[in-house]
């Protein structure tokens, strides 16, 4: 993986649009509107909680890896007792290499795409590692 492409995405990324949980969730909502009913009162709180462990995941996937790998793991099989399947459970981290995608506009590049799928596929790997262990 690619660590300084995706790095660079999240920086310039946050230089641009500040704050990213809004941008987020509204596309992750407008792809899986049922999402949004799973949050319930306190959503804007847990929004924004969520995105920070995202990225800070993220960030040590593509570092040293101290934990991603299982707590990806983890939270996909925590979520899956919320009726959220490893899939939809990944969605997030696709949702927001979307996200990034659109702040950065012509900034996007292919070797930038490239690194974020191979990413998300990683993540997605990590996330359905024990699927056959719970069947």
């Amino acid at each position: 993986m690619q660590a300084d492409i995706i790095t660079h995405s999240l920086e310039l990324a946050a230089a641009r649009a500040g704050d990213l949980t809004p941008l987020v969730y509204a596309r992750l909502f407008a792809e899986r509107p049922e999402l949004a009913q799973s949050f319930g009162h306190n959503a804007k709180s847990v929004h924004g909680e969520m995105l920070a462990r995202a990225l800070e995941t993220i960030l040590d996937f593509i570092g040293d890896s101290a934990y991603a790998a299982n707590l990806v793991a983890a939270e996909s099989a925590a979520h899956a007792t919320y009726d959220v399947p490893p899939e939809t459970f990944v969605t997030f981290f696709r949702v927001i290499a979307e996200t990034l995608r659109d702040v950065l506009g012509a900034d996007w590049t292919a070797e930038t795409d490239t690194a974020w799928r191979e990413l998300v596929a990683a993540m997605s790997a990590c996330a359905h590692q024990d699927e056959g262990a719970l069947a």
